[in-house]
């Protein structure tokens, strides 16, 4: 926690330098758009979770660090829905003294947190590339699953229990962005970006969230999203 709040507060003071040689330049703006989420790393029945789409916006600030706007500094505040959706394929459990039996598991699973990316970034008349650190707050979580059970030739259906219970999960998360798009004169942008996590999302003491699969999962997602930034004066 030391480390990543460390971490947050360089990179917004790198920026408040960057500001205090161009502050005509400054600019404030808005984004709003959609991720593509699954996750990423060493996961466990892999096949059985699936991409879903959330909804990601906030406020950013351009902070120009050359007078002709070509590379600047661009931190974001975002609210974003990070997360999968379960794919309805059967799988086999082995379990002691129960036997094997079947499972299925169906519905999605938002993992809600306050992004903050700390950007650099290129605009070369009007094409943007920029990359940065991102740190993480996990927000809230909702699962939706539903899981059949079928064993002996029976089948039983139930729902996840503590559906926004994220005392088995880490709440603090750093990671990266990267990404390109196009920025218009009047401040309006097209922005596609990769967001990768470098930590994972479940404690490592819980084997039990979902079965021990996602001991070692990563969030992953690819953003599009409208930016826009207001006029400086």
């Amino acid at each position: 926690m030391k480390k990543s709040a460390f971490l947050v507060a360089a990179l917004l003071a790198t920026a408040a330098v960057s500001s205090a040689q161009a502050q005509d330049g400054i600019r404030l703006g808005f984004r709003a758009g959609a991720n593509y989420s699954n996750l990423a790393g060493n996961i466990q029945n892999e096949s059985t979770y699936n991409n879903k789409v959330g909804f990601l916006g906030g406020v950013m600030l351009n902070v120009p660090v050359t007078s002709d706007g070509f590379f600047s500094v661009q931190p974001e505040v975002l609210y974003s829905q990070k997360g999968f959706e379960n794919k309805p394929t059967e799988y086999s459990r082995t379990l002691p003294l129960l036997g094997t039996r079947t499972e299925k598991r169906e519905g999605k699973v938002n993992y809600n947190y306050l992004d903050v990316p700390v950007l650099l970034k290129i605009n070369a008349g009007g094409f943007v590339a920029e990359a940065g650190p991102q740190y993480s707050y996990l927000l809230s979580s909702n699962n939706e699953t539903q899981t059949t059970v079928t064993a002996n030739g029976k089948s039983e259906t139930s729902s996840a229990q503590n559906k926004n219970d994220v005392s088995g999960l880490n709440r603090n998360e750093l990671g990266y962005v990267a990404g390109v798009g196009y920025q218009a004169e009047n401040g309006l942008s097209l922005n596609l970006r990769y967001n990768g996590a470098l930590s994972d999302f479940v404690k490592s003491d819980n084997s039990t969230y979902f079965n021990g699969d996602l001991k070692n999962a990563r969030h992953s997602a690819f953003q599009l999203s409208l930016g826009y930034l207001i006029p400086s004066k």
